[in-house]
């Protein structure tokens, strides 16, 4: 007998032939699926489900699913991707900027769906490890506030940092010097980017060492080659 967790999902899908064939798919896959075909039915079914991820089509019966995941940020920490026919830029931007962690058209491609689904289901585990091991790390003359997703001189100026440059640089910390290879990055990154490759975190890392260039110190992130990155300075833990 398995015995292995399965991952929860609600889908929030109108349309009873697209909500049906996800669901078929995910279930195959070993998902543990509930759906929902109303805002109304998806509060009930998130509050008593307890997902890990949900997928929400914005144009629903009875609201916008934009204002659904906006208002699930405040009770549920699941992943978040957008299921829907709405293929403006815009719309992509807000969703993405509101809550969404995918933002993914119609027709589905399953096999695409179901790819993203486990990097992000793998990416939140590594945030949720990340927040059991400590609260906050100084790596002088900075310290990152895990929690708060904050970094800042240990004199209190703020550094800021995008969600993407803030998860990578999260991972040099909890590495323990120990080098990370550019495939462990890419899912570590890959929550709201599309086409994450090696460049992209070559890009994030450029970008950081500028950032904290201004007082940090030289080779801070330090470059292994063959193989990824690593913190090249020691950490301190706060729990």
């Amino acid at each position: 007998m398995d015995t292995t967790p399965r991952e929860r999902l609600v889908i929030v899908e109108d349309d009873p032939v697209t909500r049906a064939v996800i669901a078929g798919y995910f279930i195959d896959q070993g998902f543990h699926v509930q759906e929902a075909e109303t805002i109304a039915q998806a509060r009930r079914t998130i509050q008593r489900f307890k997902p890990e991820l949900i997928f929400i089509d914005v144009v629903l019966p009875d609201g916008d699913g934009f204002e659904l995941a906006k208002e699930l940020q405040s009770v549920s920490d699941a992943g978040i991707i957008f299921v829907t026919r709405r293929d403006a830029d815009i719309d992509r931007i807000v969703g993405l900027e509101l809550a969404g962690d995918h933002y993914v058209n119609k027709p589905v491609d399953l096999r695409d769906l179901l790819a993203r689904t486990r990097s992000l289901l793998r990416r939140r585990k590594i945030e949720r490890d990340m927040a059991r091991r400590s609260t906050t790390a100084t790596f002088r003359p900075f310290i990152m506030d895990f929690l708060r997703r904050e970094l800042a001189t240990i004199n209190g100026d703020p550094i800021r940092l995008t969600r993407g440059e803030f998860d990578l640089l999260a991972a040099l910390v909890e590495s323990d010097g120990r080098p990370l290879s550019r495939d462990y990055l890419i899912e570590v990154v890959s929550n709201r980017y599309t086409d994450v490759d090696a460049r992209s975190v070559d890009a994030l890392v450029a970008r950081l060492r500028r950032k904290l260039g201004h007082g940090g110190k030289p080779g801070m992130i330090a470059t292994v080659s063959g193989i990824g990155y690593k913190l090249g300075v020691p950490v301190e833990r706060n729990t």
